[in-house]
């Protein structure tokens, strides 16, 4: 991906012309394939230009103690303009019962600080004490085996049980745990 778009992704978005969008064409990784590539590229550029950019749509109504309606946002947002139905399936949607891994990932990524570079914190419009933590198998299973999970769905409900528990032990920065829960599935078979 980074090759198609020059080693310069950001300057891609806002400045490919539609003849750029056809060396996307012939890309495939899995079940994104060129098509569901160009309308990202398009829908990050209306998202830039027409929305002020990522963070400005993630810190919108920022009333309640989670991301999750954000993000449910924010893939409205994506597919507002004309799109192939296809490429919906690449967008969580918390309000449709995901866990939305990969988004509450890149949120942790941008917003969070850490001292060790993992967490870049870029970000400085959100507070750490939204994020949620990235549930999948391993932190899944790990936090059910410390009591902080009873429901066996890593899904949307999971989510909001596995945030309530986090909070309770640091409100300020519940994703904190996050490494560890997916380092004791991982690398050290808890």
């Amino acid at each position: 991906m980074m090759a198609l778009l020059g080693n310069t992704p950001y300057d891609f978005v806002m400045n490919h012309q539609e003849k750029d969008l056809e060396s996307l064409q012939n890309f495939k990784h899995r079940t994104f394939n060129g098509e569901d590539f160009t309308h990202f590229i398009k829908a990050l550029k209306n998202m830039y230009t027409k929305r002020n950019g990522l963070e400005q749509i993630f810190s919108k109504n920022l009333n309640n103690n989670s991301l999750q309606l954000n993000i449910h946002h924010l893939k409205t947002i994506f597919f507002e303009i004309p799109h192939p139905n296809r490429a919906q399936k690449h967008v969580s949607d918390p309000l449709k019962g995901s866990a939305a891994k990969r988004i509450n990932m890149f949120l942790r990524w941008m917003v969070r600080k850490d001292n060790t570079g993992v967490d870049f914190g870029i970000w400085k419009n959100i507070s750490p004490a939204k994020l949620s933590c990235p549930l999948d198998v391993h932190s899944g299973n790990i936090a059910r085996k410390l009591g902080l999970l009873t429901r066996k769905q890593n899904d949307a409900k999971a989510l909001l049980e596995l945030d309530t528990a986090l909070r309770k032990l640091d409100a300020k920065d519940p994703v904190k745990y996050d490494f560890a829960l997916f380092g004791l599935g991982v690398f050290e078979k808890f």
